[in-house]
């Protein structure tokens, strides 16, 4: 902030200057400060804008920018050729024709650039498989534990990025006075070690931080900016806020739903009714993966393996929930579980 401040009093006082220097009206100075000031302002917002371009739409924009120039200049010869003395309204001419043609490219350039597939050129290949190699952990997915296991599997390449804020917010959980919370935080740094010491993997902890930003999850999604990153999270409104401001996401919750086997109704299983099910005479039974099983008339079965028939499956926010019924000539069979 303070060095956006400098920057709009440094172009107030320039426009000042140049106002003075003209003397072509008496409040020339006045309408060069405030000149100055809006140009100023207009520098912060391009540089805002600039922030959400991607580097290829740079590329592209100062390529455009470089051919408009270049025709608008070839074109500008040809009128200028044909005078000793160009008049000021043929050095308008040409003035107008560089703008028009400069802004044309570069608009041109940048759009453009993305139908281009860069894979068929090594060089630039190389550099834009660079972009998006980041994959940056958020607190909770740390200390969900499951990253370990997918790094472990080989399916998530890339270097995985540790913010020290997200450090610091792990180390405060485990010193937390609350003992759950203070057993989350322990498994998170547990897990952290584990990745850690995972060979095919590369870690950094990174010292990048945005003391503007107090909450954890926008200054993921600056450092995401910032890095190229993608963000890998089981927080649904980090997932919200990462996605409105253009971050990819990788959510576990979301790879954990769409790993899960798929149930069609008339399918037969076997499962286990542990207890009563919300409605009457229902019981609940679970699959390994935990998603919940609501049997009809399961109840006088609690405590048995029952053959069941699918009836339908629900697909809700939380998860996936099954409806099914006792087959007719199922046999009940008593186990001894481990509670």
């Amino acid at each position: 902030m303070i060095l956006k401040l400098i920057l709009i009093i440094l172009t107030s006082a320039w426009g000042f200057y140049i106002g003075d220097k003209l003397l072509v009206y008496s409040n020339a100075p006045l309408w060069g400060l405030i000149g100055g000031a809006l140009i100023g302002f207009l520098i912060i917002l391009i540089e805002r804008k600039i922030e959400k371009i991607t580097s290829w739409e740079v590329f592209g924009g100062v390529a455009g920018l470089i051919v408009g120039l270049i025709i608008a200049n070839l074109f500008s010869y040809v009128f200028l050729a044909n005078f000793s003395r160009p008049s000021s309204t043929v050095l308008y001419l040409c003035l107008g024709l560089n703008l028009i043609s400069g802004y044309l490219g570069l608009v041109t350039g940048m759009k453009k650039v993305k139908e281009i597939d860069l894979n068929r050129f090594k060089i630039f290949s190389k550099i834009q498989h660079s972009e998006g190699k980041y994959k940056i952990l958020d607190t909770s997915v740390i200390i969900d534990g499951r990253i370990f296991d997918i790094c472990e599997s080989g399916f998530i390449e890339g270097t995985f990025v540790i913010p020290q804020f997200v450090l610091q917010e792990l180390m405060r959980i485990a010193d937390s006075s609350d003992p759950l919370r203070r057993t989350r935080g322990k498994k998170g740094l547990d897990t952290l070690k584990k990745i850690q010491k995972q060979t095919n993997l590369d870690v950094i902890i990174t010292d990048q931080d945005f003391p503007k930003i107090k909450e954890v999850d926008h200054k993921l999604v600056a450092l995401a900016h910032k890095m190229g990153g993608k963000i890998i999270t089981n927080d649904l409104n980090l997932n919200e806020i990462a996605e409105i401001q253009g971050v990819t996401v990788l959510n576990i919750n979301h790879l954990a739903t769409a790993l899960k086997p798929l149930v069609l109704p008339g399918e037969m299983m076997n499962v286990y009714i542990q207890k009563e099910g919300k409605e009457y005479g229902q019981g609940v039974a679970y699959l390994d993966d935990g998603t919940m099983i609501v049997v009809k008339n399961g109840k006088k079965h609690i405590g048995k393996n029952m053959e069941v028939s699918v009836t339908s499956v629900l697909q809700t926010t939380t998860g996936r929930m099954i409806f099914a019924e006792v087959k007719e000539d199922s046999q009940p069979q008593n186990v001894h579980r481990l509670r």
